[in-house]
């Protein structure tokens, strides 16, 4: 994020304890990856600097799009969707089959770092392909290669998930879940609502998209709960994003502020 005029803000946020939360399975339809397309572009445009990446964006969430139409009433989504516990479950040789166009996309799209890397795993057969989904999808991530990094395999196996998510109709109750509650990865941003006086805080997977309620005042990454510890980032062009900061695990979260609930 390019930002100026950074100042460290101080907030007065609800400490309370969020002991038991039940969770909605929320819908992610066709509209929220329109909803990102457009945003990409328009940010594109606002920001030359990063046009290549933010249009690369663009051309992905328009890959994720139709993959969403494609597969979310397939067998595979019913299936796996059907079972007790839908992110345990082994990847379906369907989706490497799939893989393939996903690649395509990158090599016409992408920056040339991962244009190389497109091409060179396009050159690999359909068990190769299936043994880099299967490495993301039935660990946490961390077993796929380090060269590689997690992109392609997130990339394409998110509309899956989400369409596995939704379909199973998942609900959770418990106490704060630092992880995804249902596909157990960690929280990619943040989203504050307003809530009476002051504000709610969400947490949104990175992956399947889940959101879930977290404390206000508690670091997603160690669980630090000093509010000394935990400082706050904004900047003056993009006031409705903070950057929520952990001094003791040295890590962050972004997180976005609505408006309205």
């Amino acid at each position: 994020m390019i930002c100026s005029g950074i100042a460290r803000e101080e907030t007065g946020a609800d400490n309370r304890a969020m002991s038991d939360r039940t969770l909605s399975n929320r819908t992610v339809g066709s509209n929220e990856w329109q909803r990102r397309i457009h945003r990409a572009e328009e940010l594109a445009a606002r920001y030359t600097s990063a046009s290549e990446i933010l249009r690369f964006y663009g051309a992905i969430a328009r890959f994720q799009e139709k993959f969403y139409r494609d597969i979310e009433g397939s067998r595979v989504v019913r299936e796996v969707a059907a079972d007790t516990n839908p992110f345990a479950r082994r990847m379906e040789r369907e989706l490497a089959r799939k893989f393939r166009p996903f690649l395509s996309m990158v090599e016409r799209s992408g920056p040339g770092k991962l244009r190389e890397t497109a091409r060179e795993l396009a050159a690999q057969d359909e068990d190769s392909h299936l043994e880099l989904l299967a490495d993301f999808w039935e660990t946490d991530g961390s077993a796929v290669a380090a060269e590689t990094g997690d992109f392609f395999a997130r990339a394409f196996l998110q509309p899956y998930a989400v369409a596995v998510r939704t379909r199973a109709k998942l609900q959770w109750k418990g106490p704060t879940a630092f992880v995804c509650p249902f596909c157990k990865r960690k929280p990619g941003m943040g989203v504050l609502r307003p809530l009476g006086e002051g504000a709610q805080r969400s947490l949104v997977c990175s992956f399947c998209l889940a959101e879930w309620e977290f404390r206000r005042i508690v670091c997603p990454g160690c669980g630090e709960e000093d509010p000394v510890k935990l400082p706050v980032y904004t900047a003056e062009e993009l006031q409705h994003v903070r950057v929520e900061a952990c001094d003791s695990c040295k890590s962050y979260i972004k997180t976005d502020r609505k408006s309205v609930v």
